[in-house]
């Protein structure tokens, strides 16, 4: 399960994918979701990959997405703002969601 906030953690959207499907599958159709453009796209490890990163970069989107451990080029990573993605870990506690 994805989900799309806002800023304060409130859900704007959900995307359901298979266990097995990679993240990056659901990226554009939680950009899709009706709603104003973000200016942040804080993700975890698991979308961490070059072409996800310009893709967000041409729509003007910044990624705040940690490195793989597996970058033999790490990518520098503003951990201050990623900070604010507990926010989406607090939404789906708030959820009842596991």
């Amino acid at each position: 399960m994805h989900a799309r906030a806002d800023g304060q953690g409130r859900h704007l959207g959900f995307i359901l994918t298979g266990g097995e499907a990679s993240d990056y599958n659901a990226v554009h159709d939680l950009l899709a979701i009706p709603v104003g453009k973000p200016k942040l796209f804080l993700a975890d490890k698991g979308y961490d990959g070059d072409f996800l990163r310009e893709e967000l970069l041409i729509h003007g989107i910044r990624s705040v997405i940690p490195p793989k451990a597996n970058r033999k080029n790490p990518l520098a990573c503003d951990y201050r703002a990623y900070k604010d993605r507990n926010r989406i870990e607090r939404m789906f506690n708030r959820l009842g969601w596991p």
